[in-house]
């Protein structure tokens, strides 16, 4: 299934990267699975020429962060769901991120709201610094464009739901988020939400990361 056309630019964004110049302390090492699976992805031809995905120079340090054929991402499921801020992205999200909206979160705003989703709100994606921000941690994936951090949605009748403010709102915005929560965590290998912990309290979190032995461990709260 093919999901988004590609427009290839030579230039970054500067507005979509961290502020990596000082030199993060974190911890991290060679994966090669993570070049393998970017490679296969955009070797399969998942991804496709459009105004709202476009190709960007390689993300190169310091250390191991980045990754090298990132794509700015400023909508979703053929343009009609917007991402803002834009979201800078490897490869192998953003199918991802297509699927949930178009599986999960449009049929869950349609049942409980009557509207369509016009809009994913984002708090970050690609930044090169340490899980939660602490210094000498691992390296989030948000150092590797292998994370997302969605605040909440804008729908079509104007309605905004937010993490923050109905994830214990009333019956429909609860029952929309939850089912947001729920649909992610078929798609992303880990999901943390507002009842994981505090620091989550305001957004999902969903990356790709492999997890346990075999690579197919899952983390969903």
């Amino acid at each position: 299934m093919r999901l988004s056309r590609v427009l290839v630019l030579p230039v970054l964004v500067p507005a979509l990267l961290s502020a990596c110049s000082s030199g993060p302390n974190f911890v991290a090492q060679y994966e090669p699975w993570r070049d393998q699976e970017e490679s296969a992805c955009i070797a399969s031809g998942v991804l496709q020429r459009t105004t709202y995905l476009s190709s960007r120079s390689a993300l190169g340090g310091p250390g191991m962060c980045g990754t090298e054929r990132p794509y700015e991402v400023t909508a979703v499921d053929d343009g009609r769901v917007r991402i803002k801020p834009a979201a800078l992205l490897r490869c192998p999200m953003i199918p991802q991120i297509e699927r949930w909206i178009r599986e999960h979160v449009s049929p869950a705003a349609l049942y409980h709201f009557g509207a369509e989703v016009e809009e994913i709100s984002t708090a970050g994606s690609y930044n090169c610094r340490p899980i939660n921000h602490k210094s000498g941690g691992k390296l989030s994936e948000h150092g590797y464009a292998n994370a997302l951090d969605v605040t909440g949605f804008v729908l079509s009748n104007g309605e905004r739901v937010s993490l923050v403010r109905h994830w214990n709102g009333n019956q429909a915005q609860r029952a929309f988020l939850r089912a947001a929560h729920h649909g992610a965590c078929q798609h992303f290998t880990t999901v943390l939400g507002p009842e994981y912990n505090r620091a989550h309290r305001d957004h999902f979190h969903v990356d790709l990361a492999r997890r346990g032995r075999d690579g197919l461990g899952r983390v969903c709260k």
